[in-house]
């Protein structure tokens, strides 16, 4: 489903998968989506209009998918314990493929301007990071347990990853350990808040999203209401919020706090430049009725967020 990540309303559900949606994402101008599948595929979105683009047939689960920064290719990992690079440009060629991966890949991403690309595994610990030029790993980062996230900082200067019970920040240009903190459970998922890099929330088994403080690693704040494990935490672009998504089927919404003007980009202040140019061609184009799904209607305001 592609919601309003403001108001949580429902813009639209892309249809075309025959099994369960393991990963999605938009690209850099959110003018495509794509979609990793247990139904062996990763297909590609217009996600103006909801239309299939493409499907990527796999041989087996596909668990991850990514675009690239300049927004010309998809990555993608699964059980088969391959990373294969499509070509967005030459939809109908035959994939990069980049073998030999030490287990089923549950993460991929891109990092320094495309040129490397990290993924880790379902069973195996550490991360990987790949050289594209070579197609050999060049550094693995050391866990004590399989990595369950691993996020890119927007600025680049930060892996964050999560494993058993701890989150990590990595140096992403030299590659060492930054800081470690243990969690007060096991955690499937963290991210760093992308505008001043001053704290950072965590989510897991215990269904509460937590708020630290990068530097000291102090508990900041903890939001309830889920009701099952939280699966997936991830700041907005701005910082100004942050969405959980769990097993008790919603994804909330939650406001960052405290908000001061600098960092309320998301929840107010004008957009500047090519963002508000994409955002005004999408609020256009949905308006004008080209909105996802031939069922929904364009005034349907069923809401994700309890925030």
């Amino acid at each position: 489903m592609l919601r309003n990540g403001e108001t949580g309303d429902w813009i639209g559900t892309f249809e075309g998968h025959k099994g369960a949606i393991w990963s999605s994402c938009l690209d850099t101008k959110a003018l495509r989506a794509a979609s990793a599948s247990a139904d062996f595929s990763a297909k590609l979105w217009d996600a103006l209009t909801g239309d299939e683009l493409h499907s990527f047939e796999h041989k087996h689960i596909v668990r991850a998918c990514a675009f690239s920064d300049d927004t010309h290719f998809l990555l993608t990992g699964g059980i088969e314990k391959i990373l294969r690079i499509f070509d967005l440009n030459r939809l109908d060629e035959q994939p990069r493929q980049v073998d030999n991966s030490p287990g089923s890949i549950r993460t991929v991403a891109w990092l320094h301007s495309d040129q490397m690309i990290l993924s880790s595994c379902t069973d195996t610990n550490g991360v990987r990071l790949w050289d594209l030029r070579s197609g050999k790993i060049v550094q693995t980062l050391e866990t004590k347990s399989p990595v369950t996230s691993a996020e890119v900082s927007q600025d680049g200067r930060y892996i964050t990853t999560a494993d058993g019970s701890t989150v990590k920040f990595w140096d992403a240009n030299h590659f060492g350990l930054v800081k470690s903190y243990d969690m007060p459970c096991n955690v499937e998922s963290a991210s760093l808040e992308p505008k001043h890099g001053n704290k950072f929330i965590a989510g897991g088994e215990d269904m509460w999203v937590h708020v630290f403080d990068f530097h000291t690693g102090e508990e900041l704040g903890c939001n309830k209401g889920h009701h099952g494990p939280v699966h997936c935490v991830r700041f907005s672009p701005g910082g100004g919020s942050f969405a959980s998504g769990s097993e008790d089927g919603t994804i909330r919404i939650w406001q960052t706090s405290p908000v001061t003007h600098d960092e309320s980009d998301l929840l107010g202040s004008e957009p500047s430049g090519k963002v508000k140019a994409v955002a005004d061609e999408v609020a256009r184009k949905i308006e004008s009725g080209l909105h996802i799904g031939g069922e929904g209607k364009t005034g349907d305001t069923d809401k994700a967020t309890d925030a």
